[in-house]
C-alpha cells in the first residue's frame, strides 16, 4: 500500500480570540511536533499557512497564529480544516515507532492469518494510542496500541491477537 506523502498533524477547532488566532486539536505528538514546522499545508487546496506564534493552551491543545490569518472571521471559515506536512519534512521514526497515517486503512488480521477488518482511525485519549478497526459487516472495535494487543504491523497489514477480535 502506498502511504500518502503528508502526515496531518492537527486540526484547526476553532478562532481564539479577535485577532485571527485559532484554536488546534493536536495528533500525534503534540505541539512539540508543531513548533519544529514553519508552514502547513491546508487540506487539498494546495494553501500554506505560515506559523508565526504558537502555544499550548492547558488543555491538550494550541492556539496558533497564522501569517496568512488577519481576524477573526477568517479563522472561523478554517474551523474543520486539518494541517499537515510532507513527510520528508519530518524526523525519522526509530523502531516501534509510526505515524497515525501509516496505520489507517491497513488490513487487519489475526495472529492465525484470520481477515478481521481495516483499520479506520487511531485515537488517544490520554494513556495509548487506540486503534480502531471496521468489520467488514461495518461494525468497528477498539483496541489498544500495545504489544499484547497488536502483535505486528508493516505497510500492508496490522496482526492482532485473535483476543482482541470479539470484545
Amino acid at each position: 500500500m502506498t502511504k500518502d506523502s503528508s502526515v496531518t498533524l492537527a486540526a484547526i477547532t476553532g478562532a481564539h480570540g479577535v485577532t485571527g488566532e485559532v484554536r488546534l486539536k493536536l495528533l500525534g505528538e503534540g505541539i512539540e511536533a508543531l513548533t519544529r514546522q514553519k508552514s502547513f499545508d491546508v487540506g487539498e487546496s494546495g494553501r500554506t499557512l505560515t506559523l508565526t506564534k504558537l502555544r499550548g493552551d492547558s488543555k491538550g491543545g494550541a492556539i496558533a497564529r497564522f501569517a496568512e490569518i488577519t481576524d477573526r472571521a477568517a479563522a472561523e471559515i478554517l474551523r474543520g480544516t486539518v494541517l499537515s506536512v510532507a513527510r520528508e519534512v519530518l524526523p525519522a521514526l526509530d523502531e516501534g515507532e509510526y505515524y497515525h497515517a501509516d496505520l489507517i486503512g491497513l488490513v487487519v488480521v489475526t495472529e492465525a492469518g484470520e481477515a478481521v477488518g481495516r483499520t479506520i482511525a487511531v485515537h488517544n485519549f490520554g494513556a495509548t494510542d487506540i486503534v480502531e478497526i471496521e468489520k467488514p459487516d461495518g461494525k468497528a472495535f477498539m483496541i489498544p496500541m500495545i504489544k499484547t494487543a497488536v502483535l505486528e504491523w508493516d505497510g500492508e497489514r496490522l496482526v492482532i491477537s485473535g483476543e482482541f477480535v470479539d470484545q
